[in-house]
């Protein structure tokens, strides 16, 4: 039996596409729709945003709004380390998938010895830098600011100094650099990939399931393979953007994509997925209400996030 907290970090800095900092008010809708007391029984903590920012000028367009970036994730990284050293479970309710890199951060402060697996469940690979983003928009850049990755051999920006200078203590936050190693990471349902992020799985051997995998060997499978690839991991945190699953469910989302898990895949794989007892902290991010038609993106991730909490708490 865990004690769960949520961590609500509202906030879209990070993303290209409005509206992803009200993704955790509406899952919160969706369990009064469904007449639900979750979000009544479990205490929750929200992290300060920087979202006024987003009226002001970008900044880099190689890195945009870094500056605010950077104080969200040092708050992320506090918070999730407060609750992890009252001995709580962190659900991380997010905005956009930037702040992922803030939750890993608090997760080493709190036990920066112990060797940390990622399983990250999302149709991006989020390893761009400054030098390689197509897009500037932080999102896609918080695996390489964990893995301490400036892939400057596919440099294609020139970021200015003080792009760099932000970058850099986004990767130093909580004084650890890098936060994971790159064997102890495992993708799932990644599908849309950019050529400057190939190389690096590639390079570095990473562990992928792709949709087909999930479809063809089931999600037993799948959950007992990820978990063997990190079986020398001490702790394991898992990542769920829901762009992972197909995009005729994920409408409510800022960059949908086809060929995706369903829905109740999602579910179940969590579900399995949780019951591992190194698991500590699990996020969701990039539900975009703004996007969607009647909640369904955020009923459907609602639905997910109770099968996780009950089988937490059971």
């Amino acid at each position: 039996m865990k004690k769960i907290r949520f961590v609500e970090v509202k906030s879209e800095v990070g993303a290209g596409t409005r509206g992803a900092s009200m993704g955790p008010d509406a899952i919160k809708i969706a369990a009064f729709d469904y007449g639900s007391n979750l979000f009544k029984k479990i205490e929750s903590v929200e992290v300060q945003t920087e979202n006024q920012s987003l009226f002001e000028s970008p900044g880099s367009p190689y890195a945009k709004r870094i500056k605010s970036m950077l104080a969200v994730l040092e708050r992320t990284a506090n918070a999730v380390k407060n609750s992890l050293k009252s001995n709580e479970f962190p659900i991380v309710l997010a905005g956009d998938h930037s702040t992922s890199a803030g939750t890993i951060s608090g997760i080493k402060m709190a036990y920066p010895k112990q060797r940390l697996g990622v399983i990250w469940i999302d149709a991006h690979a989020d390893m761009h830098s400054p030098w390689t983003t197509p897009s500037g928009n932080m999102h896609g850049m918080p695996l390489a600011a964990v893995l301490a990755e400036d892939n400057a051999s596919n440099k294609m920006n020139k970021p200015d100094k003080d792009t760099l200078e932000q970058w850099n203590k986004i990767k130093k936050i909580g004084g650890i650099m890098p936060k994971i190693d790159w064997n102890d990471l495992v993708f799932i349902g990644l599908r849309d990939v950019e050529p400057e992020e190939s190389y690096l799985l590639k390079k570095n051997k990473v562990k992928i399931f792709s949709t087909n995998d999930v479809k063809r060997n089931g999600v037993e499978k799948i959950a007992r393979d990820t978990l063997a690839h990190l079986s020398r991991c001490h702790m394991i945190y898992i990542s769920f953007d829901v762009d992972s699953m197909d995009s005729s469910i994920s409408k409510g989302t800022g960059t949908p994509v086809r060929n995706g898990i369903t829905e109740k895949e999602a579910g179940s794989l969590l579900v399995r997925l949780i019951q591992n007892e190194k698991v500590i902290c699990f996020e969701i991010s990039e539900v975009n209400p703004t996007l969607d038609k009647e909640n369904l993106m955020a009923e459907n991730t609602f639905e997910i996030l109770q099968r996780v909490v009950s089988q937490l708490t059971n």
